[in-house]
């Protein structure tokens, strides 16, 4: 079998690496790819939101299968169209992907179903927004409605603060049209803990928790990033807490989506905070979380392929989901200046037996060695029989691997590990 994969990061790598395990599968191409993914995929240089392109080449190649994993293309309906040309896909159809797509529609929709969420407004008038940041209980939280490639949410501690990301966003087009609409919230506290979860729009099994390190700098401090790194499972994701978001969050939203003309076929992504009144959704993604997958991946013993053909017809409820009881962790290699301006082209060096645990993002290819060209250049991944000893699997790896103006988080899992040991 011909397999696609559209995208281009270490989340790709990840799901790349996982379904070669299958033996059905004669071939992997990745659009676009990146270097490091060339070692384990045929990269072709198609954007991933140039649909036509994808479409095309899927058509013209005998695709048997398509995997679309960003969210850019999900939005653009990427799925509908390769479904039209007779191709099935894991990855849910336009009407479906909204619910990342427009955070408007997320939060309304959560208030329609009882979804816990936090409180909320919703402004397409700056005036108004400006007016409400002004008199509205701090600290709070502003988002662009749109897709901003996880930088359009601002924690808001001061009033200076909440104009700022406001103007930032509806005046300044810092996030392009995605911002203009904002979703302004009430700042909710306590552990943070994503869940993905497989889905067929009537059966939902949820994969391992984990937990991710948005900021850019140690101690969370610095700039939001696309994630600095993760490690799975997430402790303060216990058993009872699991059973209560199925029974309030998972379930009804799957039931909510479907009951709405909008099943959801393809990875349903729970951005969850563990508040004293119980969790409560922070954000939906439509698709497998970056770099949550690297981690969660590492731990599936089913196959990963057999899943998400299982999820495209229909049959969730009679497919093996199965994964490790063992600890995985993932530490994120950037360029420095990251998540704003940096520099690009140096060579990265990753010793042979590391690069099994080596995913790739922002990395390119040029007479057999690998250059930096992204602001998260790589993931390197370890798995153990505890957190700790994860960890520290990972650290070792991590410094051994070398690039120019590279930097990375000391401190990944620390939150974690603390709560282990409690």
């Amino acid at each position: 079998m011909k397999v696609l994969v559209v995208g281009g990061g270490g989340r790709e790598h990840a799901i790349i690496k996982k379904l070669k395990q299958n033996p059905q599968i004669d071939r992997i191409y990745a659009l676009p790819g990146n270097g490091g993914i060339a070692m384990d995929a045929e990269c072709v240089d198609i954007k991933a939101t140039d649909l036509d392109g994808i479409v095309r080449f899927a058509v013209e190649k005998g695709i048997s299968y398509a995997v679309v994993t960003p969210d850019d293309p999900l939005v653009l309906g990427a799925v509908d169209r390769l479904e039209e040309k007779g191709i099935p896909c894991f990855g849910p159809r336009k009407n479906a992907a909204v619910i990342e797509g427009s955070k408007a529609f997320a939060k309304d929709f959560m208030l329609r179903h009882g979804i816990p969420t936090a409180a909320y407004r919703i402004f397409t008038e700056v005036e108004k927004a400006l007016a409400y940041v002004r008199t509205a209980p701090l600290p709070l939280v502003v988002k662009a409605d749109g897709l901003a490639l996880g930088k359009g949410v601002v924690i808001s501690q001061t009033r200076e603060e909440a104009v700022q990301a406001v103007e930032g966003a509806m005046c300044l087009h810092a996030f392009g049209s995605s911002g203009d609409t904002v979703v302004i919230e009430e700042f909710l506290s306590g552990p943070e803990v994503s869940v993905l979860a497989f889905t067929d729009g009537e059966t939902i099994v949820p994969m391992m928790s984990s937990m991710d390190h948005k900021r850019a700098g140690d101690g969370d401090t610095g700039l939001n990033t696309g994630g600095m790194g993760t490690v799975a499972p997430n402790p303060f994701y216990t058993a009872d807490i699991a059973e209560r978001c199925m029974e309030t969050i998972f379930l009804p939203t799957v039931r909510g989506m479907k009951a709405e003309g909008r099943e959801f076929r393809g990875c349903l992504y729970f951005g969850l905070m563990l508040t004293k009144d119980g969790p409560k959704v922070i954000e939906y993604n439509c698709r497998f979380g970056d770099p949550e997958t690297q981690v969660v991946l590492a731990l599936m013993e089913s196959d990963l392929f057999d899943v998400m053909r299982a999820v495209t017809e229909g049959r969730l409820k009679d497919a093996s989901v199965r994964f490790s009881d063992q600890h995985a962790a993932c530490v994120i290699m950037a360029s420095k200046g990251y998540p704003l301006a940096y520099e690009k082209g140096f060579e990265i060096n990753v010793p042979e037996d590391v690069m099994p645990w080596t995913l790739f993002a922002g990395a390119k290819q040029k007479d057999g060695h690998l250059y930096t060209s992204g602001g998260r250049v790589l993931g390197v991944t370890a798995v153990a029989g505890t957190l700790k000893e994860a960890l520290n699997e990972a650290y070792a790896r991590t410094e051994r691997v070398s690039f120019d103006n590279a930097f990375y988080r000391s401190d990944i899992g620390q939150r974690a590990l603390q709560a282990t040991e409690e």
